[in-house]
């Protein structure tokens, strides 16, 4: 089974609660406090791999989360950090935004981690909150806690070349004879379900070609197998169309060339502008040579054509030798041009103010969420340092900006403060 485009859950470890602990030694009978810190969560990272050639494993595993982080303990023990989960994919996997279908990452480069998302930070234990002024607190941070999303992987294949095609032209059997790759031939449609990539020799230099599963006429509307794989051309430099000029299966070869470049310019206007070699296959199969001087002569006369026999391994260097010096003016493979989406970029410095009635205002943001995490409404140096992170944040600056009075409500999460001047 061959899966290009699958839906996964991803979510980042929690970071570790802060501990509230105090010294208990023989000796010292005022021990401070000594609660430490939580530890990290762990990230999810994507990392790029050859070992992987399509998506399928993701098909029944769907859900993958980081560990979190562990808690803070007494004697000022920080909390371990949670592993970091590394997700492997194959080279070419585009990581969207399910949601909005935005690209987080193109994973173009082997071996290269992403991170995708960061595990939430660990709680400041009760130590943390020690001051001259607040000599034993008796409260710590929770820690981070962090979202779930959904991502959608897409495959795009990287190769150099792409080969296509109608089925049955012969694409596999080239393939199978200019690199190392080993595709299953058959004489019938559709053999090859899924593309196939090799790796071909010229001398000292090497180059990749992908064998895109036969296109057909209304391919790219959803026709046939073609446009299931029609994506994994669009990072290809060259392609190389194999025509099958024996007609043995009774099409027009010009005709069949005709429509698979229309199929490629109605899927992507760029993809069809892409520079083309033409291979006219099973020359060894036709009796009258004429039907390749008619099929050259209906070309554009800057279209390159190279007429082969993939079985008897006629003029198979002269091929090699033309895709090489074609890509040789090419540009070199590179990430597809997006602007890259962070997922989940933390904020941790934003407040928002809104008044909800005429003597209620609620406070939110990325920064309110930061300092409330653990907060003790009824434990009075809990609240006590709460509000003076307010103050010093600049936060009751921005109520009294909004107009808050005496004696107004403030909603912070969900819990309700009285406000007093």
């Amino acid at each position: 089974m061959f899966i290009d485009n699958v839906k996964i859950y991803i979510k980042a470890g929690n970071g570790g609660k802060g501990a509230i602990s105090f010294r208990r030694e023989k000796g010292i009978p005022n021990g401070g406090p000594d609660g430490g810190n939580g530890g990290k969560g762990g990230n999810i990272i994507f990392r790029a791999t050859r070992d992987l050639n399509n998506l399928v494993g993701f098909r029944y595993h769907a859900h993958f989360r980081a560990q979190n982080g562990g808690n803070g303990g007494s004697n000022n023990k920080i909390g371990k950090s949670g592993e970091d989960l590394i997700i492997k994919v194959p080279q070419g996997t585009i990581i969207r935004d399910d949601e909005t279908g935005k690209v987080i990452a193109d994973m173009f480069y082997l071996d290269r981690d992403y991170v995708i998302l960061a595990g939430g930070d660990g709680g400041k234990g009760n130590a943390f909150f020690k001051s001259p002024t607040r000599q034993a607190p008796h409260f710590s941070q929770t820690g981070e806690t962090t979202k779930e999303y959904a991502v959608r992987l897409e495959l795009k294949t990287i190769a150099d070349v792409g080969l296509i095609g109608y089925p049955n032209v012969g694409k596999s059997t080239l393939l199978s004879v200019v690199s190392n790759a080993k595709p299953k031939i058959a004489n019938y449609h559709f053999t090859t379900l899924s593309p196939n990539l090799g790796v071909v020799k010229y001398y000292e230099h090497s180059f990749v070609i992908a064998d895109i599963p036969g296109l057909i006429e209304g391919a790219s509307e959803g026709q046939g197998l073609g446009h299931e794989f029609l994506r994994h051309i669009e990072r290809t430099r060259l392609l190389v169309h194999v025509i099958d000029i024996s007609s043995e299966d009774g099409r027009e070869p010009y005709l069949d060339y005709l429509t698979i470049n229309e199929e490629l310019k109605k899927f992507n206007q760029k993809l069809a502008s892409r520079p083309q070699i033409v291979v006219l296959n099973k020359i060894d199969r036709i009796r009258d040579y004429g039907v390749v001087e008619e099929f050259k002569y209906r070309l554009n006369k800057d279209t390159k054509v190279v007429c082969v026999s993939a079985v008897i391994r006629e003029n198979i260097e002269e091929l090699i030798r033309t895709i090489w010096q074609e890509l040789e003016k090419l540009p070199t493979l590179t990430p597809i041009a997006v602007e890259e989406f962070g997922l989940d970029k933390k904020d941790k410095t934003g407040v928002e103010i809104k008044k909800i009635s005429n003597n209620t205002y609620e406070v939110s943001g990325g920064l309110i969420e930061s300092i409330s995490r653990g907060i003790v409404v009824n434990d009075y140096e809990s609240l006590s340092y709460f509000w003076k992170r307010l103050k010093n944040d600049g936060v009751v600056d921005l109520l009294k900006e909004k107009g808050v009075k005496d004696g107004d409500t403030i909603r912070i999460g969900k819990v309700d403060f009285e406000y007093i001047e």
